[in-house]
């Protein structure tokens, strides 16, 4: 069970504007400010849905000045199409090996589907794959993980998608991507919303903080105690936004 799947939601659960959002409560951060963190619910987006028409529909009406939105990585590679399809991919003989070796995580994340194996191998060359596999069976017995992550680089670890378990059949047969440019996609969204904006590729194990737009108020840092609890939730929630709002 997750950290939000245990939450009393209805308890959380709030509506202005015609919105319905979440209150994940108060966290404090290691320099002792603290945020309040509200998740936003969206519809379930589509690919090529504009990311800026999502912020100004569910986020704008809550915004207010100093807050920082956190946009789900996941949702912005569906606006900006940064995915494959399973027609897309063509597992060939070392796919269809390797990933019966592959772990899988507390998340269900994993490398263990053939699709998935072959999208990284497209991604990072053969070569590199066969490496990295090696390195990470010979580094496991010693509790070493996350190896073959490392070595494959090029945003490997990214990747959702292609899940006969998933909540949701488009995401049984479609791979996302984490968006290329991070940044200056956070930068146009502040441009046309005027919301200071991160990218955050978010479950209960990690946060990982892809990029920020230059209006962003807080540190790196803060970004991370502020979401230090995984506020996003799970996927079948549909609350991709978070809207972190410093109180001290």
């Amino acid at each position: 069970m997750g950290i939000i799947e245990s939450r009393n939601l209805a308890h959380q659960r709030r509506e202005a504007h015609g919105i319905v959002y979440f209150d994940r409560g108060v966290i404090h951060g290691a320099n002792g400010r603290a945020y309040e963190r509200y998740a936003i619910q969206t519809h379930f987006v589509g690919r090529g849905e504009s990311q800026a028409e999502l912020v100004r529909r569910y986020v704008a009406p809550l915004y207010q000045a100093g807050d920082v939105l956190s946009f789900g990585a996941k949702v912005m590679a569906m606006c900006v199409e940064s995915v494959k399809s399973r027609e897309e991919v063509k597992p060939g003989f070392w796919a269809n090996l390797l990933w019966r070796f592959a772990g899988i995580n507390m998340t269900g994340v994993g490398m263990h589907e053939p699709y998935k194996m072959q999208l990284v191998i497209d991604m990072c060359g053969l070569p590199r794959v066969l490496l990295a596999a090696f390195l990470s069976a010979v580094t496991k017995p010693f509790g070493k993980h996350g190896v073959f992550y490392k070595v494959c680089g090029k945003g490997v670890g990214g990747i959702d998608g292609f899940y006969f378990r998933s909540s949701f059949d488009v995401y049984k047969q479609l791979a996302l991507i984490n968006p290329e440019n991070p940044g200056g996609l956070c930068d146009e969204l502040e441009k046309e919303t005027g919301i200071p904006t991160v990218l955050m590729d978010a479950n209960d194990i990690q946060r990982d903080q892809l990029g920020k737009s230059r209006g962003v108020p807080l540190t790196d840092e803060e970004l991370q105690d502020a979401m230090r609890d995984n506020p996003s939730g799970q996927g079948d929630e549909l609350t991709p936004f978070i809207l972190i709002r410093p109180v001290l």
